[in-house]
């Protein structure tokens, strides 16, 4: 019962927001008392924490699926946002920007895990796109990943509508993917914005 609660309030609270979906919200919508809720979660914030928790399990398991398909390092970014596109582009808020503004405390511990899953993520990803030849071998790989994961962190923190941060997003992946790419990774770059971008 525990995980179907979660399950429920994740969607409840990606579709209607983080604050405006109340415990009386999900208890209706699972035909169960507000009491069955109560037995497994003290208040709303410790649901929201599992329910972030559950979504962040969520997207790494797409992205992993991405990974082991072994396409090349830019059509791997790609691939990665689509997925996220199509996961997310339903909502008119963004769930980042909700979490941060009304459980600053759940956003922040949620954070230390996502740069450090990003630093890891980003880092395999240039080092496979020197391998390939699509990166420049020169390039300082740690600052590389501080700038990129800064761009996409402050286009989710501070973008209230998701159909704008998921068009920033793009933006953003073409920028790092530009300023890394060797003459050969602007022409698979060009081929993936054609692909992406109709």
């Amino acid at each position: 019962m525990k995980d179907k609660i979660i399950a429920k309030a994740t969607e409840m609270f990606l579709k209607l927001g983080f604050k405006s979906v109340t415990m009386d919200d999900i208890a209706c919508e699972m035909c169960i008392s507000k009491k069955t809720i109560y037995k497994f979660f003290s208040n709303k914030e410790s649901l929201v924490e599992e329910a972030t928790k559950m979504m962040h399990e969520r997207i790494h398991l797409v992205i992993d699926e991405i990974v082991v398909k072994n396409y090349n390092a830019i059509q791997e970014n790609f691939e990665i946002r689509r997925l996220f596109k199509e996961m997310f582009q339903t909502l008119d808020n963004s769930p980042v920007y909700q979490l941060k503004k009304h459980y600053p405390a759940i956003y922040n511990k949620i954070l230390e895990f996502e740069i450090e899953a990003c630093n890891e993520m980003f880092g395999k990803n240039i080092h496979k796109g020197i391998a390939e030849g699509l990166y420049r071998k020169e390039v300082d790989v740690e600052a590389y990943i501080k700038f990129y994961y800064i761009l996409i962190f402050s286009i989710n923190e501070n973008t209230p509508f998701e159909s704008e941060a998921i068009k920033l997003e793009m933006e953003a992946l073409e920028y790092h993917t530009r300023a890394l790419a060797t003459p050969r990774g602007i022409e698979e770059l060009e081929k993936q914005l054609q692909i992406h971008n109709n």
